[in-house]
């Protein structure tokens, strides 16, 4: 065997290997990426199906109370109260009379929802949102801020006015402090405000309704939102 023979059959041999370590390569890249787009898939359904089932039981549970309570429920799983003028006096953060018998009726039926044990890893936050219109309270020089406080002082006063009810201080110590870990306050000011249609004015362009723009929000947001979110970013990058 000639030194040109014995040379090009170890040469195909180490290219033979080389394609075969490709192949591995190449099917293990593919394997890799069904497996992340099933689990997409999965975080995506969970995502779809965790909504649903809160919506659907959030509408049932309170079927007898929009109207009368002027509530509103959104796909997005907040809970609006639309009627500022049973909420608070202008300008005022004390939670009226009024106000406080709805809470008093709502919050148990509500508790009666988000407690199950089913969506126990499922909830990630529960956000009580206070929102104002753009009209100016004459504190500061910033009325956006000067609303940001008036806002956050009432849902502060709606988060403390529950933590007192008979519905949370009856709650096992375990649910308890769930509930604690879930629950936080918001004051949004006037960056969220509403036009008569009730969309988002930053979006739809239109003109302020200041009386549908002062309004408490219950906002649930779901730990597959937060993986969805995740999911996204990676899919930009």
């Amino acid at each position: 065997m000639s030194k040109k023979e014995s040379f090009w059959i170890p040469y195909a041999d180490l290219m033979t290997v080389l394609m075969v370590i490709f192949l591995f390569i190449s099917l293990s890249y593919m394997g890799l990426v069904q497996f992340q787009k099933k689990q997409q898939d999965k975080i995506f359904e969970e995502y779809k199906q965790t909504k649903e089932n809160l919506y659907d039981e959030l509408k049932e549970i309170f079927r007898n109370d929009f109207k009368r309570w002027d509530l509103e429920l959104d796909k997005d799983l907040s809970i609006k109260f639309t009627n500022p003028n049973v909420l608070f006096q202008s300008g005022k953060s004390d939670i009226t009379p009024i106000f406080q018998d709805i809470l008093k009726d709502f919050f148990p039926k509500y508790l009666a929802v988000i407690m199950q044990d089913k969506y126990k890893d499922k909830i990630a936050e529960i956000r009580i949102e206070g929102h104002t219109d753009d009209v100016p309270i004459n504190k500061t020089n910033d009325p956006y801020i000067d609303n940001v406080q008036l806002s956050q002082d009432r849902s502060r006063n709606v988060l403390a006015f529950l933590r007192v009810l008979p519905s949370y201080q009856s709650l096992p110590a375990e649910k308890e402090q769930l509930l604690q870990f879930w629950l936080t306050a918001n004051g949004l000011s006037f960056g969220r405000t509403l036009d008569s249609n009730k969309e988002l004015t930053f979006i739809s362009k239109s003109k302020i309704d200041k009386v549908k723009s002062r309004r408490v929000e219950f906002r649930i947001v779901t730990t597959s939102e937060i993986l969805v979110q995740k999911v996204i970013e990676q899919l930009n990058q």
